[in-house]
């Protein structure tokens, strides 16, 4: 038998047979739950314990099959044939027992302690002699862990990478409650930054005429406005709209990222008109505003891992190749995070109006009594409140101090403003009832924003930011309160 039939063999083996959906073996119904044991002693013991996927046999088999694909003895060819073996095991396998092979991938291959002090010791001695750059070497080396040359062998294969990207995706959800796959997730993390580094990717356009895979993988991962029809994003690929998506080799035909362009004379404040698929195509002769509308990413688990920044200034050197009279490049965004925000903090709000806006305010509210409840209470129906409404300045108020002026580790603390501001962005305006759909409402009370992207400040907005200021126009700046 080669070691290949060996492994796939003994992965099979780590399908235990499991009881009927929704039933315990008799012996359990009754038994207390015991605490939980740690993998090392799970690797040790004889016996299964409630609540526990894999038996401490298979788990050890498990190891045996993990340890396999990076056997010092065998090529990297059938360590990856190995490895996707594995792969092939953990398709079917229940969440349970994937659980367990991750906490092995995390726990069980670290690098050496040993020749990790002894080479930070050889390095914190050599810190300013000739020696220091050889000890460096020595110490990197020391502290790379067996776990990446196993994700590595995962590699070898086309699928290999599709396959660690969609096991990232699955731990996601588990970190916060079970920090030992932290490890593990640090890891892929730093691997898939080097894999997918924007030097590898292609930027491709996608059109109606690009193939009908493709095409549903946008309306699969569109994340900000729902594509509800084959008209719909036949609409969004028509001949006044640009779509780009960054593509890398061994992920054919799924965009990493995409980008979803109208090309109009002028900023844009409302959504709707750009989602109407009745309304007439613009006229590309006079376009001179690049709006981009929707930005998607499309895989969990290159979380971490950025290249939006490197997508938009690609489009718009492409844009700008094609279509010379370009010369404002914005967006028209939502602002996902605003409404819960206001939920949390509409008292600190109140405290910062001055007495003439209170007492409008009040007025406004009347008979209530104001509060942050009842303010709250007002803004339930934010699409009828007329353009003079107190209520309604001081939502776009608020929206300007949650945009503009709310930092949390020094970034701004809405995920979208984040991503463009980070970018080098600025705050250019609010739009009052931009996105009137339920989504809209229910995140921003209908509110978007636009982002500016300045060519010529960009590395300034970056400055501004990184001292915790944010650059804003002068529309936002005066809503300060």
């Amino acid at each position: 038998m080669n070691p290949s039939t060996w492994i796939g063999r003994s992965v099979s083996r780590l399908l235990p047979s499991l009881p009927a959906a929704g039933k315990k073996p008799a012996a359990a119904l009754n038994a207390a739950q015991p605490p939980a044991r740690s993998l090392g002693e799970r690797l040790k013991a004889t016996l299964r314990q409630e609540g526990e996927a894999l038996s401490p046999r298979l788990l050890r088999r498990s190891l045996e099959a993990l340890q396999a694909i990076i056997d010092p003895q065998v090529s990297e060819v059938e360590g990856g044939r190995r490895a996707m073996a594995l792969a092939d095991w953990y398709a079917t396998a229940p969440v349970g027992q994937r659980q367990d092979v991750w906490l092995l991938m995390s726990e069980q291959f670290l690098a050496d302690s040993e020749k990790s002090r002894v080479a930070q010791a050889r390095l914190a001695a050599a810190v300013g002699t000739p020696e220091q750059a050889v000890a460096e070497v020595h110490f990197r080396r020391a502290t790379v862990s067996p776990r990446r040359r196993l994700l590595q062998r995962f590699s070898v294969y086309p699928g290999g990478i599709e396959f660690l990207v969609g096991l990232r995706a699955d731990i996601l959800p588990f970190l916060k409650t079970d920090k030992r796959l932290l490890a593990l997730d640090v890891e892929m993390e730093y691997m898939f930054s080097t894999w997918f580094d924007v030097g590898f990717l292609d930027l491709q356009r996608i059109s109606w005429d690009s193939p009908a895979s493709l095409i549903e993988k946008l309306i699969q991962y569109e994340a900000v406005h729902d594509i509800k029809s084959w008209s719909d994003v036949k609409n969004r690929l028509d001949s006044d709209r640009r779509c780009y998506g960054f593509f890398h080799p061994r992920l054919p035909g799924v965009p990493l990222i995409f980008v979803e362009v109208a090309l109009v004379d002028e900023m844009v404040s409302h959504i709707e008109p750009l989602l109407d698929e009745s309304a007439a195509t613009a006229d590309l002769g006079k376009a001179t505003t690049a709006i981009f509308y929707s930005i998607s990413n499309t895989q969990a688990g290159l979380r971490g891992v950025s290249f939006g920044d490197s997508l938009i200034k690609r489009v718009v050197e492409t844009l700008k190749q094609e279509f010379p009279k370009l010369r404002t490049f914005a967006t028209l965004s939502p602002i996902p995070g605003f409404k819960s925000w206001l939920g949390r903090h509409a008292g600190a709000m109140l405290d910062k109006l001055d007495d003439k806006s209170r007492a409008a305010l009040e007025r406004a509210i009347a008979p209530e009594p104001l509060s942050a409840g009842t303010f709250l209470t007002a803004t339930g129906g934010a699409l009828a409140l007329g353009e003079k409404s107190p209520v309604r300045l001081l939502l776009l108020q608020s929206a300007a101090h949650y945009l503009g002026q709310v930092l949390k580790d020094g970034k701004p603390l809405d995920p979208v403003a984040r991503f463009h501001l980070g970018n080098g962005a600025r705050i250019e305006r609010l739009n009052w009832a931009g996105d009137p759909s339920p989504k809209g409402l229910g995140q921003s009370y209908g509110l978007m924003v636009n982002y500016l992207y300045d060519l010529k400040r960009l590395d300034k907005h970056r400055a501004l930011l990184a001292q915790g200021k944010i650059p804003v126009a002068g529309a936002i700046d005066s809503l300060f309160l």
